[in-house]
């Protein structure tokens, strides 16, 4: 049974601190995660046997290619006969594939490893690109060497690839490498420590888990749910894989007796009234004579700008999670608050598992959008022209934030969109726009981005590989404009009625673009862009906000509707939280505001006029708590819902600190030491740090040295 196995799994101690609780499942728990299992099973998330041999049969395949294209290397450079003879090349899978979690259609992470005289630079890239594109079963090609990791993606007799290249210090690789071993690390640059962690840091992670079945339908359940809440995409500033691995792998440490339904319901328990920055970690982090940086925000400034640090357990530990920004934080925290709010349901018998997975209506979240439109001349350039721009997605993001500090939140949809009725290839991608919950919407305020998306375009466009044809353009949009094939019922009004806060934002809104300039504006969009809106129309629209949205914004962390033993593992966690915090040097961890941030306090781009030739403004709302926009189209498109290489939307230029939980989880739990930042008489930055002395206890088995 899998109590029993849970019991017999954790006789040691695996984590950091001690666990939360020892307890194992009771029958109610044993037939919950039977239900679960069902679910994720009817679900489609398990391949098939003949897919399984089929991914085999293809890793074997790529195999034997590197193996013969280091032995044609080793040959053409003139080694002996037995050189040839024995050089090798290993293919190593990491990623989902290694944990064993991957599921149909899912991409093959891969890592080649080679001996020292095959480089990355010009065999890898180059030698074995060409190689691999005179193999038939091989399609889709494209080779990204500038990435933080660099990798070959491609199809392998339908199957998707991404391929990473390691070369180690050693002439010849046995077949048994042990690849945990450190001295693989040996005289080798960082890339290539990146590659091998991947499969390193697998390995860890299976080896630090009280119940490896258990964490994988752990693991597998919260995978799936985070890909229909909108929040796996590492690129974009979410969870990815790895991250996600450590966040459950950790849950596993806090319960090691629990069974799966246990495990997803003390997820988002744990994960609700986690303290961040406070670091997620499996194991001590530890330092090697070899000298490679590992993350430390005692001795790494960039460290502690770090929200969510998820560090990886094999040497030289690293954030994983570093491409995660205020925004994209805010919106993982409502979505866990959804998620322990629904698994409460669950434990009460007032719902099921099918409740937890309900597609995220990201459409329906925000009133105002950001759509970034790639084109390129074909479906070649586009696919890595495309990934290029997703890639620097997150930087827009952050430079919004920077840009109105803080006060303006980016919700970047991980999704992308292709419009067929267009000749050129294209996509497009979105991205929410709303003002800082909790924020006071003061008259007049807004804010103007037009800066900030030309910085953005100006940086995607230093693409080293851009050809003919390659634009983005970014405009904005508002639910109602959203185009058909993103959304082909079109936009829906809601039949919910409206909180009384966004009567009052609408209200604010109402009493910033009234008068004239209202009217002149809505009848200059009428005229040029065939949008038909009445004067009224945009203060009198009924909120379309999802109800589980308000599930998540609403839920609170009180004792209603969780069980006793939910409120003292809540107490339970907070203590070890707190000894957690306090070790691992948490007065290092604090933020300070960013130099970029303080310089641009005091820039603010003019909104463009009406008259400006081949231009219309448009007025808007950033309903729900969020304040005026405004756009400025160059018709590039012809339809309305296209446009502009310049977005403008009002900046807020009053500065605020860097607050990353919403109000209500603010009033619930304090960070350690919080960063004030106020302005005063001339305007300046003035940071302060505000300490809490309430943390005392201290906890020997994480230190930072």
């Amino acid at each position: 049974m899998g109590g029993s196995e849970g019991v017999g799994a954790s006789s040691k101690q695996f984590g950091v601190t001690k666990p939360i609780s020892m307890a194992g499942p009771s029958a109610t728990d044993l037939q919950r995660t039977r239900e679960l299992e069902k679910f994720l099973a009817v679900s489609g998330l398990y391949e098939s046997k003949d897919e399984a041999a089929k991914r085999e049969e293809v890793l074997h395949r790529l195999g034997e290619i590197v193996k013969s294209w280091v032995k044609q290397l080793t040959r053409l450079r003139g080694y002996t006969g037995q050189m040839v003879e024995d050089a090798n090349a290993i293919i190593l899978t990491f990623g989902s594939y290694r944990l064993g979690v991957h599921g149909p259609g899912a991409d093959l992470d891969t890592l080649c490893i080679g001996p020292s005289y095959v480089t990355r630079e010009e065999d890898f890239f180059y030698t074995l690109h060409d190689i691999l594109a005179n193999v038939e079963e091989v399609t889709e090609l494209q080779p990204i060497p500038d990435a933080h990791v660099p990798v070959m993606k491609f199809k392998f007799d339908g199957i998707s690839i991404d391929l990473l290249y390691a070369s180690i210090s050693r002439l010849v690789l046995p077949e048994d490498l042990d690849i945990s071993d450190v001295s693989v690390l040996h005289n080798v640059d960082e890339p290539t420590v990146r590659s091998l962690n991947g499969c390193r840091v697998a390995d860890q992670i299976l080896k630090l888990v009280p119940n490896i079945e258990h964490f994988r339908t752990t693991l597998r359940c919260l995978k799936f749910w985070a890909k229909r809440r909108g929040i796996y995409s590492n690129v974009t500033g979410f969870l990815g894989g790895v991250n996600l691995a450590l966040l459950v792998a950790r849950v596993c440490q806090f319960y090691p007796n629990a069974v799966p339904s246990m495990l997803v319901s003390r997820f988002f328990r744990v994960y609700t009234q986690w303290r961040w920055p406070t670091p997620v970690m499996l194991c001590p982090i530890e330092e090697n004579e070899l000298g490679f940086p590992v993350w430390h925000p005692g001795k790494n400034p960039r460290d502690r700008s770090h929200h969510m640090p998820i560090i990886t357990p094999a040497y030289p530990c690293m954030n994983s999670s570093y491409n995660v920004s205020t925004s994209t934080l805010r919106v993982m925290m409502d979505q866990f608050q959804y998620g322990n709010k629904i698994c409460g349901e669950i434990e009460l018998s007032r719902a099921c598992w099918k409740a937890l997975f309900e597609q995220y209506s990201f459409f329906e979240s925000y009133k105002n959008y950001l759509q970034v439109d790639v084109v390129a001349a074909d479906a070649d350039d586009l696919r890595s022209w495309k990934g290029w721009v997703e890639s620097r997605l997150r930087q827009l993001t952050l430079m919004i934030e920077r840009d109105t500090f803080g006060k303006l939140q980016c919700h970047p949809y991980h999704h992308e969109f292709v419009d067929t009725s267009r000749q050129c290839a294209h996509c497009a991608f979105f991205m929410g726009l709303q003002r800082k919950q909790g924020e006071v919407v003061q008259e007049g305020q807004q804010f103007d981005i037009r800066g900030t998306v030309e910085e953005f375009r100006h940086s995607v466009n230093m693409y080293m590989f851009w050809k003919p044809g390659m634009e983005i353009y970014v405009s904005h949009v508002r639910r109602r404009q959203i185009p058909f094939y993103v959304v082909p019922d079109g936009y829906k009004r809601s039949r919910l009625s409206r909180p009384t806060s966004q009567v009052e934002n609408c209200k604010s809104f109402h009493n910033e673009v009234s008068g004239t300039e209202h009217v002149e504006r809505i009848r200059k969009r009428k005229n040029n862009d065939g949008v038909d809106v009445r004067g009224d129309a945009i203060v009198k629209r009924q909120s379309a906000s999802p109800s589980e949205d308000r599930l998540a914004r609403h839920s609170s962390l009180g004792t209603g509707g969780l069980s006793v033993e939910a409120v003292s593992d809540r107490q339970e966690l907070r203590n070890v939280e707190c000894n957690h915090l306090s070790n691992s040097g948490q007065d290092e961890l604090d933020r300070t505001e960013s130099p970029e941030a303080a310089s641009n306090s005091s820039v603010i781009t003019s909104v463009g006029s009406s008259e400006d030739t081949g231009s219309v403004t448009v007025a808007g709302c950033v309903e729900e708590s969020t304040g005026g926009v405004e756009m400025m189209n160059n018709g590039w498109f012809e339809d309305s819902t296209y446009g502009n290489d310049s977005v403008t939307l009002v900046k807020n230029i009053v500065a605020s600190g860097n607050e990353v939980f919403q109000h209500e989880l603010q009033e619930q739990f304090q960070p350690n030491a919080t960063l004030g930042m106020v302005l005063d008489s001339a305007e300046k930055v003035i940071s302060e740090v505000v300490q809490e002395p309430e943390i005392e206890t201290i906890i020997d088995s994480v230190r930072y040295q």
